[in-house]
């Protein structure tokens, strides 16, 4: 039998939704911030040329900095006051994290709760400004390095464009927690979700141009359609799974009366890892082609084959980039999940799986079915990843999203759409209780 909250779930509809005047508010309240994010985009930088950046950057594009501007709704390429975007905020919240498995006192206000919560956070926002001066610095030095780039470089214009990217970057992470406090879904999650889906239609406008012009293939683009639908659903199937642990719970006695034991389970994701993993790997094997583009084929003769060895598409780049998955895959789940920690937590609650002593026997459990099923999430990972890559090479089509924008759009997309239904599920549920304290009045 099906629970009241599956049957209330099953039943929403757009009447619901109609009815629900504070969710409506909420997803105004969104969209509202996103145009102002989105408008954010197209105000460039103070002293900057935008013919000289746009010829200039036409060279970088296969860096760091396509996959950044990519990241950031095109604001790198237009050297916009957002150009940094989100990026140090997820880059200083990674590095807490790494940090909190390593420091003890960090470790120790992690487990203070809420408290403890705001004190990481706020570390984060400081971790992020020193980011972000940081990396506006290296921008605006890089932009003078340009030809033509910078109208009158020299020390007012570096302090210009820190203050302004750095500035840029701070709005954008209020904005984000007001996002995820007065609207709908996670505000940081959004931010980089309407970045990646803001330039999705020119990318298939196009695509469907050079169809029309008899330069690409109807069956190519055909199938380029059937490749997206399957890695979308894909996707969804991979990052619903989980391997659930059954928990038992002991009878206790309370007064009088005596409880049965309960049964609970620990949900384990397959994904636990996310879409840190595409990140770090795509990051790191771009860096030596951005350092290349910056030195203009400069650099030494070794450097210059590894640049062309690790080019898109060649066999090296794929394994490396399937093998960075990987480890970053079981890397950053070891950093993310302790199983001692909720091995100790079940044992205080007077938990067990059945089976299994409490304790350290249930520790080692847990790590073993967690070391067993991120297996299949970093192939996941890897398979969705590298399908984009492959489709390029074969086809040679300019496919608009790789497998990190994909895996950050549906991720994104489903944690709102589960977001909106929690909370016509909550109005329905209000409207469940007032109808009947009014009956209970009547009667």
């Amino acid at each position: 039998m099906a629970s009241a909250a599956e049957q209330l779930a099953a039943n929403l509809n757009f009447g619901a939704f109609a009815k629900a005047d504070a969710l409506k508010k909420r997803i105004w309240f969104t969209l509202g911030a996103l145009i102002v994010y989105r408008l954010g985009t197209y105000i460039p930088l103070p002293g900057i040329n935008p013919e000289a950046l746009a010829s200039a950057f036409n060279n970088q594009q296969s860096g760091i900095l396509g996959l950044f501007n990519m990241f950031s709704g095109g604001a790198v390429g237009r050297m916009a006051i957002f150009a940094l975007g989100i990026m140090p905020y997820i880059s200083a919240s990674i590095i807490i994290q790494l940090m909190t498995s390593i420091i003890p006192s960090l470790d120790a206000l992690k487990k203070e709760g809420e408290a403890g919560r705001k004190i990481i956070n706020q570390y984060t926002r400081y971790g992020t400004v020193l980011l972000a001066v940081v990396q506006a610095y290296g921008i605006s030095v890089g932009l003078e390095g340009g030809t033509n780039i910078v109208i009158d470089p020299g020390l007012f214009f570096r302090i210009t464009a820190v203050l302004t990217l750095t500035g840029g970057t701070m709005f954008l992470m209020w904005l984000g927690e007001q996002i995820t406090s007065r609207g709908i879904g996670n505000g940081i999650s959004l931010i980089i979700f309407a970045g990646i889906v803001a330039n999705l239609p020119h990318a298939l406008a196009g695509m469907l141009d050079l169809s029309r012009q008899g330069a690409l293939p109807a069956w190519v683009v055909l199938l380029v359609a059937i490749v997206a639908i399957a890695a979308i659903l894909f996707i969804v199937f991979m990052e619903r799974a989980q391997r659930r642990l059954i928990i038992q719970y002991p009878k206790r006695q309370v007064g009088n009366r005596m409880f049965q034991g309960e049964s609970s389970h620990l949900p384990l994701k397959l994904n636990t890892s996310g879409v840190i993993p595409p990140i770090f790997a795509s990051s790191l094997l771009l860096l030596p082609a951005t350092i290349a583009n910056f030195s203009q084929g400069k650099g030494p003769g070794w450097f210059n084959s590894i640049v062309a060895l690790l080019g898109h598409g060649t066999i090296l780049y794929m394994a490396l980039y399937a093998a960075m998955i990987v480890f970053f895959a079981f890397f950053y789940t070891a950093i993310v999940f302790n199983p001692s920690d909720t091995a100790d937590n079940l044992k205080k609650h007077g938990g067990f799986i059945p089976g299994i002593r409490p304790g350290q026997r249930t520790a080692e459990y847990i790590d073993y079915v967690l070391t067993r099923i991120t297996v299949l999430g970093a192939i996941y990972l890897v398979i969705v990843c590298l399908l984009p890559e492959f489709l390029i090479s074969a086809t040679h089509v300019p496919f608009y999203f790789g497998g990190t924008s994909l895996l950050i759009v549906v991720n994104v997309t489903m944690d709102t759409v589960s977001q909106v239904q929690g909370h016509l599920l909550a109005h329905q549920y209000e409207g469940l209780v007032k109808k009947s304290k009014l009956k209970g009045k009547r009667r």
